[in-house]
């Protein structure tokens, strides 16, 4: 059976990103540096997505752990 990531909130994170760094969103719902990974992860059987920025800026970083546009939010969080 296939678990399921904890809700860390149920909107969006709104971070800036910087163009060419690398990010680590967490999938596992677990780490207290939400959206971030900080390896709570090893718990379980998730594991972070690497995300490497492509523009500077504002980016809406999903909160629900349910997005079908990891790491982004797609508004799936309306319907939990």
């Amino acid at each position: 059976m296939e678990s399921k990531p904890e809700i860390a909130q149920k909107k969006p994170y709104i971070v800036d990103l910087e163009e060419g760094k690398t990010y680590y969103w967490c999938q596992c719902g677990k780490s207290d540096s939400q959206p971030f990974c900080d390896g709570s992860h090893k718990t379980t059987e998730f594991t972070p997505k690497k995300y490497k920025a492509d523009t500077t800026g504002k980016a809406y970083l999903c909160g629900c752990k349910q997005t079908s546009a990891s790491p982004f939010c797609d508004g799936t969080h309306k319907k939990l």
